[in-house]
């Protein structure tokens, strides 16, 4: 039987483990800066350890909130181009440094940006992937057969299995960095995506019709269930504009779990279902009401993403002069 006499208040979730490959002339400069940063503790270096590129190993744990002052002061001593700088997360962490140093940096873990972690993420989102058009295509089919048959249940599986708000987040960062070769990238995945994803299932939706699967009368116009999907209205824009905060809130603190939510909160896969659907069976009249739910719920998450990074940025400027004078 074990026993624990004594730990550490917090598991490790809010450090990050730091490691850096210097120039030999500069490793004292970059433990001076580790030293000098409250947020920092567990420092270790391991003289000409590295071989590729060549120089020091330095290692430390960083306290969440203290990554990005670390990350500006490394890179301003060439560590970006003649050496290596890589983050990762500390599941758990047993020790009562560590959380000396979480208590001494400003702000609170949760909420710390770490901005070379969601410039990196959201950069990979603006990548056209067989995997993204594949889970598209597949959420939008599943959409499709919600509209045919009235079912909320498969409607809410088309959005939890969706891939686009990573696209979506990539153009709210974008926006807030001034970044319009991001911006275009993720408005090109986010359309191509769309497109095809509508296209498979307006083939697929005609061949169920040709076939006898499908009947004319099999999308009545009116559906209690998910008739929502092509009748937006002012709770459209609401609904998408607290999902997209929400959504950029839980990518900005490494909450998974709360995307999920996102994910159910809004309708963007479901219309493009309903526009396929609606165009094989002839049922224009939703057509248009789908493409502006679609559109609405777009603008809406990203309007909203942008904004909470702005405050975000703003809030940790404030905090960061707050420490300096």
């Amino acid at each position: 039987m074990f026993s624990v006499k004594s730990r550490a208040k917090r598991s490790g979730s809010e450090m990050l483990h730091l490691r850096a490959i210097t120039p030999k002339d500069r490793t004292d400069d970059v433990c001076g800066l580790l030293g000098e940063s409250p947020g920092v503790t567990n420092v270790v270096v391991l003289p000409e350890a590295a071989r590729q590129p060549i120089g020091d190993l330095v290692m430390c744990d960083v306290a969440r909130e203290a990554v990005n002052e670390v990350i500006d002061g490394l890179r301003r001593l060439g560590l970006e181009d003649e050496g290596s700088i890589a983050l990762e997360r500390v599941d758990v962490s047993i020790s009562h440094v560590a959380e000396a140093a979480e208590e001494n940096a400003p702000g609170q873990g949760d909420d710390a940006v770490v901005w070379e972690e969601i410039d990196q993420r959201t950069e990979e989102e603006t990548r056209f992937t067989w995997s993204f058009v594949t889970f598209l295509v597949l959420a939008t089919m599943l959409a499709g057969i919600a509209a045919i048959i009235d079912s909320s249940i498969l409607i809410v599986g088309a959005m939890v299995l969706g891939p686009e708000f990573g696209a979506m987040a990539a153009i709210s960062y974008g926006l807030v960095r001034g970044d319009r070769r991001r911006i275009g990238r993720a408005l090109g995945v986010l359309a191509a995506g769309f497109a095809v994803a509508i296209v498979v299932t307006f083939v697929c939706a005609l061949v169920g019709r040709w076939t006898g699967v499908i009947a004319v009368d099999q999308l009545p116009a009116h559906r209690p269930q998910t008739g929502f999907v092509y009748r937006p209205d002012r709770w459209s824009f609401i609904v998408a504009v607290l999902a997209g905060a929400a959504g950029v809130l839980s990518l900005t603190a490494g909450k998974a779990s709360a995307l999920v939510g996102v994910f159910i909160s809004v309708t963007t896969v479901p219309a493009a279902g309903n526009i396929a659907v609606a165009l094989a069976l002839s049922h224009n009249g939703e057509i248009r009401g789908s493409a502006i739910q679609l559109g609405v719920n777009l603008s809406g998450m990203v309007i909203a993403g942008a904004a909470i990074l702005l405050v975000q940025k703003a809030a940790w400027a404030l905090v960061h002069k707050r420490r300096t004078t």
